[in-house]
């Protein structure tokens, strides 16, 4: 359901790059234009051959399998680093037009913007005047993350496929338990409601924030925002943070059995997990050696520093949390 998900907004931002490609493709190649229209048939195979196949256990054909499946995952991992690039150019596009006059940046884009690391070539050069072009170049541009989420997701299915291919399961040694959801027993139901308030708090918090921050207003008002911002983010790690806590003492009182068995899923989803969060711990460590380092140090610095270590602690208690429960036992 998540890979289809992703594979909507990727099917919607490829007919969106399609567009924009279209409208100026006199002064374009021909491979741009391609290029999105290739990777839409490939979202559309792949997607429709996981659905399909994700749970097969291969005996057949082991080496052809395993070399197709291996081909798959770095299709999406080279679709990944592909997107996660166009879309940094696109920002340091963004940061320069708005940080120089136009004249500077038609210099910059004429010749001398591979001083910058960038490519001169870019579809930048292109004018995109008309209203539909500007609307497809701001949608491809906004639906880049789900793009980049779905190459994940499906990296991570395909390299699941690919540890099982060949794999025998014992099925007298796994008792599956069908766990029975009910959305009006309480303790579900408190749960999906104080989510769903968080959740629609944090997105009026961060409109708030961009709208505040972004404007041409005066700095006090930009200094509030940035202080509801931290304050709105200090709250909701530090409750995470007990939760987890709270979560892992209750397991400390079960009395099931830790799961031994292997378990390809269960190893990427550690991996990928512990992987992912390497990156929050870079940023905010990174985040506290500046604040230190920085003068002067005011309100907006503290909330920074203590936003930046509640997110380490948080990530910590979290990540401990769901691995604990991801070796458990079924009821």
């Amino acid at each position: 359901g998540g890979l289809i998900l992703f594979a909507i907004f990727s099917l919607v931002m490829d007919v969106f790059k399609i567009g924009y490609y279209s409208s100026f493709y006199s002064c374009l190649s021909a491979i741009k234009i391609i290029y999105p229209l290739v990777q839409a048939i490939f979202v559309v195979v792949q997607t429709y051959f996981l659905w399909v196949s994700a749970k097969d256990c291969i005996h057949v054909h082991l080496n052809v399998t395993r070399c197709g499946l291996m081909l798959t995952l770095t299709t999406n991992l080279a679709v990944w680093m592909s997107a996660v690039t166009d879309e940094s150019v696109h920002k340091a596009h963004s940061k320069l037009k708005k940080n120089m006059t136009e004249e500077i940046f038609r210099w910059l884009l004429k010749g001398n913007l591979p001083l910058l690391g960038m490519r001169s070539s870019s579809v930048e050069e292109c004018n995109c005047n008309s209203q539909i072009c500007q609307i497809f170049k701001n949608g491809y541009f906004w639906l880049y993350p789900f793009n980049i989420e779905y190459s994940l997701f499906a990296s991570a299915m395909v390299y699941v496929m690919w540890k099982n291919v060949g794999r025998f399961i014992d099925h007298h040694s796994h008792h599956i338990q069908r766990l029975k959801f009910r959305l009006f027993r309480r303790t579900f139901f408190v749960g999906i409601m104080l989510g769903l308030i968080i959740l629609v708090s944090g997105l009026g918090v961060l409109i708030l924030y961009e709208v505040q921050v972004n404007s041409n207003t005066e700095s006090s008002k930009k200094s509030q925002a940035l202080t509801m911002y931290y304050i709105f983010n200090i709250v909701c790690l530090s409750l995470m943070s007990l939760v987890c806590i709270g979560g892992s003492v209750i397991y400390r009182f079960d009395k099931r059995d830790m799961d031994r068995h292997k378990n390809p899923t269960r190893t990427l989803d550690v991996a990928l997990l512990m992987g992912a969060a390497l990156g929050q711990y870079a940023i905010s460590y990174y985040s506290i050696v500046a604040i230190v380092a920085s003068t002067p140090r005011d309100t907006i610095s503290a909330l920074n520093l203590t936003y930046a270590l509640l997110m380490i602690a948080q990530h910590t208690f979290q990540n401990i949390f769901i691995i604990e429960g991801l070796h458990r036992q079924p009821p």
